[in-house]
Parts: structure tokens; sequence; C-alpha cells
């Protein structure tokens, strides 16, 4: 009898501590670098790209007057990994001082922040000469280019199959000049072009070629 009065009471204290034991910290949060331009009179005026450390992605492109309408998109990890570890190096953009404090043209006010709970940095910029920041805006302006390239192909593809090959010359200069960083993302819409006999038949051949010019310099 006394065992089990002394094993209630034992159990009574056990699940006392359970419920005033303190909670276990929350996970933190996954960090999110954000890049925006903002040109006005430029086309686009105004880019923003967010990309998330935990396979979120959005980009936005429009000008000024335009209401916001970001969309998602993808991203490889190897490119995520690499605008992580630039904002790291940039220590998250906790820093001052990239702007040149000189008289230059205006480029476009950029801006590069980094968000995780409550911890906050951002840094802005016209024109600057520090390697890192340069090799970061390049990675997101590449971005912006190549996600507006396949916007104007599938919006042709849609609503202006004229239009088709005039699209498909951008996104092949662009290609060219090596602005795109992840241009397979562009061989689907480059096939189904090259396989509907609506396109005329220099836009079918062009992204023809340019598709089997993708998959054989990225492997696929």
């Amino acid at each position: 009898m006394k065992r089990t009065v002394f094993a209630r009471y034992l159990w009574a204290l056990l699940s006392l501590s359970l419920c005033i034991a303190p909670a276990a910290p929350a996970a933190p949060g996954s960090a999110t670098i954000t890049y925006r331009r903002v040109f006005k009179g430029s086309v686009p005026e105004f880019i923003e790209i967010k990309i998330g450390e935990r396979e979120t992605a959005t980009f936005e492109i429009r000008q000024l007057d335009e209401d916001p309408d970001p969309e998602s998109f993808e991203v490889s990890p190897a490119v995520r990994q690499k605008i992580f570890e630039l904002g790291t190096a940039l220590k998250n953009f906790a820093v001052a001082g990239l702007d040149v404090q000189k008289r230059i043209a205006n480029l476009g006010q950029k801006t590069f922040r980094y968000e995780r709970d409550s911890e906050v940095h951002e840094t802005s910029f016209n024109y600057t000469l520090d390697a890192t920041a340069n090799q970061l805006t390049q990675i997101f302006e590449g971005l912006a280019r190549q996600e507006g390239d396949l916007v104007t192909l599938q919006r042709r593809v849609k609503y202006d199959r004229l239009g088709v090959n005039d699209a498909l010359r951008q996104f092949e200069y662009d290609l060219e000049h090596r602005l795109l960083p992840e241009p397979e993302r562009v061989v689907p819409v480059l096939d189904e072009i090259a396989a509907d006999s609506r396109f005329m038949e220099i836009a079918r051949t062009r992204a023809r070629a340019l598709a089997e010019r993708i998959r054989t310099s990225h492997g696929q």
C-alpha cells in the first residue's frame, strides 16, 4: 500500500515538473536576402528579388507606377549558396561606405537587405568599387534578366506568336554575353516553341538551336 502511495506521489511530482519546465527555445527562422534596384526613367524602373535560405524565392520587375505583383521562381542550390556566401562576406550588409563618394551619373539606387527574425541589416549604393558587392549585384541582375526573358517568351507564346522570334533573339543575346545565371530554366519553353508548327520556322529553328546549345554546355 505504501509503495503504491509513494509511486503515485513520484508520478505527481514528475507531472508537475513537466508542466512548469520552461519551453525549449524556438529554432531560429531562415534568413532572406533581398536585392532591390530603383532607377526612375529606365525600363524596368523597379527590380526586387528575394532569396530565402530554404527554397523560397520571388521576383518583381515593373515600372514604378504599376502595382506590386511578386512572383515565385526557382533558384538552384548552387546559386542560392553563392548568394548567401557573398552576403556573409559583406557581413550580411552590416557595412557602410559601399557607395563611391564621387559625382557619378545615376545608375540606379541598389539595396541589399538581410533579414533573420529580428536581425535586419541593409546597405544601399549607386556605384561601388567593392568586388564582392559587384559580384552579388551581377548575380541578382542576371536572375532578373533571366526571369524577364522567360516571362516575355511565355507571354509571346500565349498571345503573340509573331513576336516569339524577337523574344528569342533577346534571349540569345543575353545567353551569348553570359548574363544569365541559369539559362537551363528556359529550356522547357524553348522545346515548346521548337515542337509547335504554329510558330514561324525561323523561330522554331532558333529555339531548337538554343535549347541544344544550353543542354550541351550544361550537361543536360
